[in-house]
């Protein structure tokens, strides 16, 4: 048997195993055969390992301390692939990205002198700057605070998680294929229009009316009907060929599974959400729903958050030219989004380069928590 230090963290509405690279092989050849096994892959029920059978819970993030200038910690996020012998390495986790700073004082790797830290972090899936800032107490993340945010239960100290010049992560560009808004045409179905943004990483949306959908399902009954999953896929993968991402839909499916993710909205609804409280039409600017992985994210990711709340605000996207007007502040606009877990609100900042709109930066506030810390043990 083998065995590794790790730490099981919560960060916002995802968990996972965090590392230190020091603490892994330095043969990056090994690492997918440690994190797959211990989140009990290829089983899909992950009995023999830590994982939590959906996406959101299969999350393995690897720290280290920078020594480039102006950046404290690196980090890459491995997205190990339900049911299957595969780790992603092709996308941050936006949610996982509010616990980096927080693992990194606890574990000594950065150094809080004071009552309230900032780190700056580089994700190394997407070469994309992050800056998180959250209080201290005694070396630690403090253990209370009044942040609360949807899909966890009671409140805990506030980090701020801020995306910096996101765009263009994997694809170098804020409008992969140069416009704001693409009509693909799916075999079987005929032609949808999406808009196609990598903010964060690639994300597709579409209206959910257009393919028969509300956007206000739960999880379940987006997970239980096949034809809709199977439509949602082939235009995912429409949308990964279209940007380059893929050699086909099939190519998406197998060697893409996590990029572009893809989501539908509606304007504001009123909808039941997972805890069973009402979650009212009036708390929202739009309603979405996100596929993370081939299911139905029980929340939002992080990252699709970001590039949905940026649409929302960006003229010509399929979003913005079908909801309300959202109420902008000197380039800064504050978008609501209803998703199956409540509503998250994130600050999006939007300026002008060269007569073209410019996403300098999407804010978000997150709480993170370590579960548990100790040592993974691998057969092999």
């Amino acid at each position: 048997m083998r065995k590794f230090k790790t730490v099981y963290m919560r960060g916002g509405t995802s968990k996972g195993l965090m590392f230190r690279r020091e603490d892994l092989p330095e043969d990056r050849s090994e690492w997918d055969s440690i994190f797959l096994q211990a989140m009990g892959n290829p089983d899909p029920k992950q009995i023999d390992g830590v994982g939590g059978t959906v996406s959101s819970n299969n999350k393995i993030i690897v720290v280290w301390k920078s020594d480039l200038p102006g950046v404290d910690l690196e980090y890459l996020v491995g997205q190990v692939v339900v049911g299957k012998n595969q780790v992603d390495y092709r996308a941050n986790c936006g949610n996982m990205t509010s616990a980096v700073g927080p693992f990194a004082v606890e574990d000594g790797i950065f150094r809080a002198s004071a009552p309230v830290v900032t780190t700056r972090l580089l994700n190394r899936n997407t070469d994309k700057r992050i800056d998180t800032t959250f209080p201290v107490e005694d070396g630690r993340l403090a253990p209370e605070g009044n942040c609360k945010i949807a899909g966890i239960d009671g409140s805990a100290a506030e980090i701020q998680v801020n995306f910096l010049d996101p765009a263009g992560a994997k694809t170098n560009e804020l409008a992969p294929t140069g416009n704001f808004a693409d009509v693909l045409d799916i075999p079987g179905f005929g032609k949808v229009e999406v808009t196609i943004l990598d903010i964060s990483g690639p994300m597709v949306m579409l209206r959910a009316s257009d393919i028969g959908a509300g956007a206000g399902e739960t999880p379940e009954e987006i997970n239980g009907n096949s034809e809709l999953c199977s439509l949602l896929e082939k235009i995912r993968g429409a949308a990964a060929t279209a940007i380059g991402m893929a050699k086909n839909p099939e190519d998406a499916s197998v060697n893409s599974p996590s990029l572009p993710k893809i989501g539908i909205f509606s304007g504001p609804q009123s909808y039941t959400d997972m805890s069973g409280t009402t979650v009212t039409a009036d708390e929202m600017h739009l309603c979405a729903r996100v596929i993370s992985v081939f299911k139905c994210h029980k929340a939002s990711p992080l990252t699709a958050a970001c590039a949905i709340a940026s649409m929302a605000l960006l003229d010509g996207t399929v979003i913005r030219e079908a909801i309300a007007p959202i109420e902008e502040t000197n380039g800064r606009g504050f978008v609501k989004i209803g998703h199956p877990s409540g509503v998250i609100g994130l600050y999006v900042d939007k300026a002008e380069r060269n007569g073209k709109p410019v996403i300098s930066g999407v804010a978000v506030q997150r709480t993170a928590r370590r579960i548990m810390d100790g040592t993974i043990y691998i057969r092999t």
